[in-house]
């Protein structure tokens, strides 16, 4: 990613701890990893209940966050990060699942309501608006007569992890793409 330009924040949704490494509802944390790797990023404490890794210097343009206050309250540390850093509106990219969509497919949306989608609620609600970026990631609804709660806390068929791991490596050139030309660029790669 050149340098210049003003400092993006990406939030990527999940729930803290060994016990959700590697579930469906983690995907948004898989995908800053993901990042933070790629940009030879550590994350570290931040000014929020948040774990961040970020850029520093004239150049930065990125910071990666991960909320520690479990999916269905993310929006408090959403807020204080946005508050805290300056960042605005149009500068947040929040990363999630989505099991409306198939496992690995990937939609990015400029604004929105929740999609029924708790992290998002919390992060509308917080915010008081729906208008900033978001990625879903596909994980698939799975089978309707398990809970939703236990799909998403799952972890994936033997059959779904080599698509997620490449999923999850699209996410984050897709996030990438926004960190370069935006929202709509993205989404015209991407969508």
């Amino acid at each position: 990613m050149p340098s210049g330009g003003r400092v993006r924040l990406i939030v990527g949704l999940g729930n803290p701890g060994s016990r959700y490494r590697g579930t469906r509802h983690n995907v948004g944390f898989e995908v800053v990893d993901v990042l933070a790797r790629r940009l030879d990023l550590a994350f570290e404490s931040a000014p929020a209940d948040a774990l961040l890794a970020r850029q520093r210097g004239p150049g930065a343009r990125v910071m990666l966050a991960k909320p520690l206050t479990y999916m269905n309250r993310s929006g408090g540390a959403v807020q204080a990060l946005r508050h805290y850093f300056r960042i605005a509106p149009d500068a947040l990219l929040v990363v999630a699942d989505d099991v409306n969509l198939p496992v690995g497919r990937l939609r990015g949306r400029k604004h929105g309501s929740d999609g029924g989608h708790n992290g998002f609620a919390s992060i509308i609600a917080s915010l008081g608006t729906g208008e900033f970026a978001r990625l879903r990631v596909g994980v698939g609804r799975g089978d309707t007569r398990r809970s939703l709660t236990a799909h998403v806390l799952a972890g994936f068929d033997e059959n779904e992890r080599q698509e997620m791991e490449a999923a999850v490596e699209r996410a984050a050139d897709a996030v990438e793409t926004f960190v370069e030309d935006g929202i709509e660029g993205m989404m015209n790669r991407f969508n």
